[in-house]
């Protein structure tokens, strides 16, 4: 793109948002009480621990730091019979292996979509928002690396984060014969059943999800979009590249400072007004963010290339640095999280759903305490291990408060 066509470019100015619809306090509801819709794979006859009392303790374990289906029975050994009777266990206590074959039976798309729901009824309201306020939500995958199935290969896990909560709202298995890219679509189902509506809701992820069709099913469903644009689409790339970003001034700059570097973000976003505009569906702005990193005196600087839908009256270039550095708060708040504090990447689970219902419960924990306020999952944990009357009275109570 010529630099005469600088004329052809506009930049933005503020704009209205509305936020996602709150929920009530009748949709509020004990973990006992939300995880009941959770069909039950056994035969009716000769059930002797039901299924809801299982799933509650095995919540329960992993919000105590459990990481494997041994030491959530170990946990559930541990507590006193008031303790284990309130939980739902009033015929004894079953085995490990009773725990670990009816959990790996579980659909782990719906387990996920019961405990998502069941953390978003019970997260706090929200103070008074700001104007321009939007939920963004992050998609990214996680190759579980200590996970196998029977054939060999590894579990891949889809996910889609509220990066305003830290409640990972769905995850989807990846089949194991293709990539993220059809998993898209079944987690996108799964975050509007979670919603219930997507208008205005803002998507982000890598620019493997830079696909035509991802635009166009986020579209239809009244959400937007901000994604990257690298090789996988080399005309969009290579149109972004030619915009003559030299000629157009910055709209948003943020420094930053901390663990012995500096960090210089620059963003400049433009509406691209020729005919055919953006080469990719229902693009309205072209976005390039420079990041200059000073690391033991050496400097290195990385441009990005973004596009999003949201026209310019809506995004402005601070709204964009915000949102493009919210893709990165799936990796750093939940899945770095799940492999230092949980050892997920050493769990070696290979039987059934094992692998995603343990990353599901995991996703499940991180939520709880970020809805309460934790910071350092670690000792949330610890603390919650410590006070396990607590944690089983705050899970089962229809009331949103904390352990």
């Amino acid at each position: 793109m010529a630099s005469s066509l600088i004329s052809a470019l506009t930049v933005t100015t503020p704009g209205p948002d509305t936020p996602t619809r709150p929920v009530t306090d009748s949709e509020r509801r004990g973990l006992l009480d939300a995880v009941s819709l959770v069909p039950d794979p056994r035969n009716p006859r000769g059930i002797r621990y039901p299924l809801a009392a299982l799933l509650t303790v095995a919540v329960c374990a992993v919000l105590a730091g459990a990481s494997s289906f041994t030491a959530i029975t170990d946990w559930l050994y541990d507590l006193d019979e008031p303790a284990q009777a309130r939980l739902g266990f009033t015929r004894g206590i079953p085995a490990g292996t009773t725990v670990w074959r009816l959990l790996t039976r579980l659909d782990d798309a719906l387990v996920s979509a019961v405990l998502a729901g069941w953390l978003r009824a019970r997260a706090q309201p929200a103070p008074e928002r700001p104007h321009r306020y939007r939920t963004v939500i992050a998609v990214d995958g996680k190759t579980l690396r200590g996970a196998r199935l029977a054939e060999g290969r590894q579990v891949h896990l889809l996910s889609a984060l509220d990066t305003s909560t830290g409640i990972v709202l769905a995850q989807v298995t990846v089949d194991t014969k293709s990539n993220e890219i059809p998993a898209f679509t079944p987690l996108l189902n799964a975050v509007e059943k979670i919603l219930g509506d997507l208008a205005g809701v803002l998507f982000v992820a890598d620019a493997l999800h830079t696909q035509t069709d991802h635009a166009r099913q986020i579209t239809a469903r009244g959400a937007h979009l901000l994604l990257q644009a690298k090789g996988n689409q080399p005309t969009l790339f290579a149109q972004l590249k030619a915009v003559p970003w030299a000629q157009i001034p910055v709209g948003d700059r943020t420094r930053d400072r901390g663990h012995g570097r500096k960090e210089t973000r620059t963003v400049k976003a433009v509406t691209v007004h020729i005919p055919g505009g953006i080469a990719f569906p229902h693009a309205q702005q072209a976005v390039r963010i420079t990041r200059t990193r000073t690391v033991d005196g050496k400097t290195s600087r990385e441009t990005a290339y973004l596009i999003t839908s949201l026209p310019a009256a809506h995004a402005q270039p601070a709204d964009l640095q915000k949102w493009a550095r919210a893709e990165w708060l799936i990796e750093n708040q939940v899945h770095n999280v799940r492999d230092v504090t949980f050892r997920e990447d050493q769990h070696q689970a290979r039987t059934g759903t094992g692998p995603a219902i343990m990353a599901t419960l995991r996703n499940t924990a991180i939520g709880w305490h970020r809805i309460n306020g934790a910071t350092n999952i670690a000792r949330a944990n610890r603390r919650a291990d410590r006070r396990s009357n607590d944690l089983i009275q705050a899970v089962t109570s229809i009331y949103p408060n904390t352990q």
